[in-house]
């Protein structure tokens, strides 16, 4: 609400941005093969609707209500009925297996859930004998006429359900809520453990929005896709900023079309987590490793023109006149058809959920785009600080936000204390002493350093720390990314607590070593083949060996097996960030990683 008080809770803002741009356009989706729209009069009509249909339901203030489907505009519909309702919205990854889901599902004491498809809703009815709770499902998607016996709404349905009903509930709450009302209990992905539930307030949000928008350049005009998870906290600020600021929302079909849809919907800022990134890059880098000798000399001089105006641009200085001609020259020739690729109107990327290889942002930069990496958690209601185009510096997570206080502990863990910071875990007192300590510092879990300008930079995972037999401290992320950004490789996980070296787990990039294979005359029936394949296994080494060069003796990879199949969430090994889960993948690869160390 820029150039008005600081609204007190989410219904005042959405409110405020619905009188201010109503005929305008809020929402984009694919339908039918067709891009279609939502003004903000519309969103907020089909809101009111769903609010009466709550009601009806019987839902009372601080309820929770579940939502249980991948990113699409009835997330966000939904997420603003519930807070219009006064309840809480509490959000579960589509991925999530029906066993997750009913963790989620019981711990909150959920009286609803939304499903977005047929997958999520046959998960929820497995388990609905054991969530006494819960009394009522609704699906985003058509349900079979077999579902409709046992009571399950579709959206359609509570549209007409709550016609005309919500408008008094949502005024009702619009000024009954306070900045410290609960709105939402977003569980933590659950890389080593079950997740807990923190709990976030409408000042949580409202505080981060405030935050990022001093900090970041949004307007009304931009446009901007999602594709990430709204369960996750960096996705779902980023639809709050836009509740508030009145840029459009469009959502993406899924992942795999992310980049066909870029070039359609051609947004101006996108949010994304660095493995997106990653594979933008290995594409590029495939296709100047497919292509003649010529090619290749042409993309690296490119990319070193695009190095040198890189030093100028992050340092503030002016670029000198004879780069800016060679500069344009690599443009043209090289670089504008990724940015066509990209949609031609990218005005910025936010990355955020993990750290980014500072190899993949120099890159980006090199090309002329500008990767805006910040850093913060579920606990802080997402950024806690941030790049911005003003004050970047690659290799870091940026400067901290108006409204928190960071400091380094003397252990080097990452302490943060301010409005940003969540209530607690739901049902968890003790977890929550542990997490927030007597003067109010949260304890982020997480290793970094605040240098001499005041940008943070992010080490490790406080968990995630190996320390070999021999006693030396290692960081496996960022030695992680530096072998990740080899084009041929997709995942790697480090291995070494307590072992003599260090080892690691490989995943190749298919395309890239079918392709390589078939340049070589390696003969192959399948990727499965090439896995096993002797001349593979010494090429990823040789790549390997030249990473390991730039890194200590104890940090280097001495051992290594290259897997089959892909590290995925489907599979276990990645959560649905994206993020590596080490101990499930050090579990599942027991064998393997105990054979590294029997000589």
């Amino acid at each position: 609400m820029s150039k008005q008080q600081t609204p007190q809770n989410i219904l005042k803002m959405f409110d405020h941005t619905v009188s201010m741009r109503g005929n305008d356009v809020s929402i984009r989706f694919k339908e039918d093969g067709a891009w279609k729209t939502f003004t903000w009069n519309e969103v907020y009509s089909k809101v009111l609707d769903l609010i009466g249909a709550l009601k009806k339901f019987g839902l009372k203030k601080g309820d929770r209500v579940c939502i249980f489907a991948k990113s699409c505009y009835e997330w966000t519909f939904t997420d603003l009925a519930i807070i219009g309702a006064g309840c809480v919205t509490v959000p579960i990854y589509e991925s999530s297996l029906s066993d997750q889901a009913q963790y989620i599902l019981d711990n909150c004491e959920a009286k609803a859930v939304f499903v977005g498809e047929a997958t999520q809703l046959k998960k929820v009815k497995e388990v609905l004998s054991t969530l006494p709770h819960l009394k009522q499902i609704i699906s985003f998607a058509d349900v079979a006429k077999a579902d409709k016996s046992d009571g399950i709404y579709t959206m359609d349905e509570l549209f007409i359900l709550g016609a005309g009903q919500g408008k008094e509930t949502f005024d009702k709450m619009k000024d009954e809520l306070t900045a410290d009302s609960e709105v939402s209990y977003v569980y933590t992905s659950g890389t080593t453990g079950p997740p807990k539930g923190a709990v976030l307030t409408h000042g949580n949000f409202i505080g981060e929005v405030v935050a990022l928008k001093k900090m970041l350049p949004f307007n009304p005009s931009m446009e901007n896709l999602t594709f990430l998870p709204l369960a996750h906290i960096f996705a779902r600020m980023v639809q709050f900023a836009q509740i508030d600021i009145g840029f459009v929302q469009s959502y993406a079909e899924s992942i795999d079309k992310i980049l066909d849809n870029l070039s359609e919907v051609r947004p101006h800022i996108l949010a994304s987590v660095p493995r997106i990134f990653e594979k933008i890059h290995t594409r590029v880098l495939q296709g100047v490793e497919n292509g003649s000798d010529t090619k290749k000399k042409i993309f690296n001089w490119a990319v070193r023109v695009g190095e040198k105006r890189s030093h100028y641009l992050v340092r503030g200085l002016m670029v000198p006149v004879t780069l800016k001609l060679k500069w344009a020259v690599a443009y043209k020739l090289v670089f504008s058809k990724l940015h066509d690729k990209l949609g031609g109107r990218i005005q910025y990327f936010i990355s955020g959920g993990a750290p980014l290889s500072k190899t993949i942002g120099e890159f980006f930069h090199a090309a002329g785009f500008l990767i805006l990496e910040g850093y913060g958690l579920t606990e802080t209601s997402a950024a806690v600080t941030v790049n911005t185009p003003d004050a970047m510096k690659i290799g870091t997570v940026g400067k901290i936000v108006p409204g928190v206080e960071v400091k380094i502990a003397p252990d080097g863990e990452i302490l943060v204390r301010g409005g940003l910071v969540f209530k607690g875990y739901y049902k968890r007192p003790e977890e929550t002493k542990e997490a927030i300590d007597a003067d109010g510092w949260f304890h982020t879990g997480d290793i970094g350093i605040i240098d001499t300008e005041g940008f943070l930079k992010i080490t490790d995972r406080k968990k995630d720390i190996i320390v070999t037999a021999a006693g030396k401290n290692v960081a496996p992320q960022n030695i992680e990314n530096l072998f990740k950004s080899d084009p041929m490789i997709s995942q790697v996980m480090i291995h070494g607590d307590n072992r003599k070296f260090l080892s690691a787990l490989i995943t190749l990039n298919k395309d890239q070593v079918e392709g390589y294979a078939k340049e070589h005359k390696i003969p192959f029936q399948d990727y499965a083949d090439l896995v096993k394949n002797e001349k593979i296994y010494h090429l990823i080494k040789t790549r390997l060996d030249e990473k390991n060069r730039q890194l200590a003796k104890y940090e280097t990879i001495k051992k290594f097996a290259i897997l089959e199949s892909d590290f995925s969430i489907e599979t276990g090994e990645l959560t649905p960030t994206l993020k590596v889960k080490r101990k499930f993948t050090s579990t599942k690869y027991k064998d393997i990683l105990d054979s590294f160390y029997q000589d």
